[in-house]
C-alpha cells in the first residue's frame, strides 16, 4: 500500500491539539486496511520524524437523517501516533 493511500489527513481538533503539545502525540485518519506497522512507516517517511509507538481506533459512523430519509456515514479509522522527544510535526508551517 502506498503510503498516500495510508495516511488520509490529520485529525486537528482540540483534543489532539492538547495531546500534540502535552503527550507528543498527533493523530490522523488512516485507511481502514491499514495496520500499525504500515501507519509507522506512512508517518516516518512523510514527515521525516520518529515514531515511538501507534494506536489505531476503529469509529462506527453515525446514523443521519435528513427528512424522512435514513443514512449512515461511513466507518472510519483513526490513528494516534506517539512521537519521540525530539521529533515535532507542525502542520501549520509555513
Amino acid at each position: 500500500m502506498n503510503i498516500y493511500d495510508v495516511i488520509k489527513k490529520p485529525l486537528i481538533t482540540e483534543k489532539t491539539t492538547i495531546e500534540k503539545d502535552t503527550k507528543n502525540v498527533v493523530a490522523f485518519v488512516v485507511d481502514r486496511n491499514a495496520n500499525k506497522i504500515e501507519v509507522k512507516e506512512a508517518v516516518e517517511k512523510l514527515f521525516k520524524v520518529e515514531v515511538a509507538e501507534v494506536n489505531t481506533v476503529n469509529i462506527a459512523g453515525k446514523v443521519k437523517r435528513v427528512g424522512r430519509q435514513v443514512g449512515k456515514r461511513s466507518n472510519w479509522k483513526k490513528a494516534y501516533v506517539t512521537l519521540k522527544e525530539e521529533s515535532n510535526v507542525d502542520f501549520f508551517e509555513i
